[in-house]
């Protein structure tokens, strides 16, 4: 089994009040390190810098939006293998299909309930959850 601790996501979203939502989520109940851009550039940045295991990317954004942010991550040789998952209050069931048609490996639909956002970000990406403390913290603030 993967350490779901040593998880590291780099949220990309030019709302601060998302970054805390998020970050206090990721962090108090996966575990995982959150890293923040405000914007589709720093977060391609960022990407190639920090190499996280997955990015958690706001489709909504001025300047460069999530699906152009996307389409720059592919095309970076540092940054391409990295999963990306869009993060989004437009997902109907065919905006998620197209998300998934343009590479991304999933969406997440805002809003979203922070007690249960890393078991779906895991769900997404296949990491295994079963027995960790993960599954104990969420059940302790679900119950």
């Amino acid at each position: 089994m993967q350490n779901l601790a040593s998880k590291r996501i780099l949220f990309v979203d030019d709302e601060p009040h998302m970054h805390k939502i998020v970050k206090i989520s990721l962090e108090t109940i996966g575990g995982w390190e959150v890293m923040v851009a405000n914007s589709g550039a720093e977060g391609i940045v960022k990407a190639e810098d920090l190499k996280p295991d997955a990015i958690l990317l706001d489709v909504m954004m001025p300047e460069m939006d999530g699906i152009a942010c996307l389409k720059k991550l592919q095309l970076n040789i540092k940054a391409q293998s990295i999963p990306v998952i869009f993060l989004t209050s437009i997902l109907s069931f065919t905006e998620a299909n197209q998300f998934l048609a343009l590479g991304a490996v999933g969406a997440i639909a805002k809003p979203f309930n922070p007690v249960t956002l890393v078991s779906e970000i895991a769900k997404i990406l296949g990491w295994n959850l079963e027995n960790s403390e993960t599954q104990r913290v969420q059940k302790h603030y679900i119950s």
